[in-house]
């Protein structure tokens, strides 16, 4: 099982705390957290492309000349896609990129996540983070204390609103409930700080 160091908020070790192999010591899955990531995306983008087909261009009221007799080809409507400013032949239009994948592979990607952070020695464990108010000066001192100079994601077994009041505005920093953690955030953060609370919180979910 993997043992990590535990820390107070002055950054002075307190502890260990072993972590549940079933969690955070797996083999990290590099194909499922690939799939997990790309699933993401997609649900994050917009979707809102859209051309206007031949029904939605002005102009075109009537037929442009007659239909026999000029010696030109035929023509129905200048709205057509042949046409100069004519509509656009299957061309995108609004609609929703976001799809699901397989609940248990989903399972996989975050404690492959999870495991290759800890392999990575860039998980932190913290007694506990809590604030009376909201000071973000305060709690970028907490971050100095341990050493955390890039982009950190901090996991709380509950949001406390003083702390994520306090952290919103530090740059790179994301403060998350154990039940809103994603592979996304995970990999995109150079340092993972959860409190032991929600280390359990999340070891009970996925165990």
């Amino acid at each position: 099982m993997p043992k990590v160091s535990v820390y107070n908020v002055s950054g002075k070790q307190v502890g260990e705390i072993q972590l549940a192999d079933s969690v955070f010591g797996i083999e990290p899955h590099t194909s499922v957290l690939h799939d997990a990531v790309v699933m993401q995306l997609a649900s994050l983008r917009s979707g809102t492309h859209k051309t206007k087909t031949r029904t939605e261009v002005s102009g075109g009221g009537r037929k442009p000349w007659k239909q026999k007799g000029t010696g030109r080809a035929r023509q129905g409507s200048i709205r057509a896609p042949q046409w100069k400013g004519g509509g656009i032949v299957f061309g995108p239009t609004p609609r929703s990129y976001a799809y699901k994948l397989n609940k248990k592979v989903r399972r996989l990607a975050l404690k492959s996540a999870l495991s290759a952070k800890v392999q990575d020695q860039e998980v932190i464990i913290l007694d506990q983070l809590e604030m009376q108010q909201p000071k973000t000066k305060e709690f970028a001192q907490y971050l100095s204390n341990l050493n955390v100079t890039r982009k950190a994601l901090i996991v709380s077994a509950d949001i406390n609103e003083a702390v994520q009041l306090s952290s919103r505005n530090i740059p790179g920093v994301k403060y998350v409930a154990a039940d809103g953690i994603n592979v996304l955030d995970l990999l995109n953060h150079d340092r993972v700080i959860f409190t032991q609370a929600a280390v359990a919180k999340v070891e009970e979910v996925f165990a």
